[in-house]
């Protein structure tokens, strides 16, 4: 399954909310740099899934504010 998120790095607090069924928007404290906001996407995504975070897969979206990622 693939969902699609809108990232708000640098955020005052985390937040994640649900726009339709597969597109989320989540804001994360962390940073835009050297992949420390998707670190904190994923980690955000996780809890809010209650899986771990190794079965979550960025596909697509890296340096992008939209990110594509995969659920195993």
């Amino acid at each position: 399954m693939l969902l699609t998120v809108h990232v708000k790095p640098r955020a005052k607090k985390e937040s994640l909310e649900w726009l339709d069924e597969d597109t989320l928007k989540i804001s994360v404290c962390a940073v835009a740099e050297k992949g420390k906001a998707n670190t904190a996407v994923i980690k955000v995504l996780a809890q809010e899934l209650k899986i771990a975070p190794s079965r979550l897969t960025l596909v697509r979206g890296a340096t992008a504010k939209i990110k594509q990622i995969e659920i195993e």
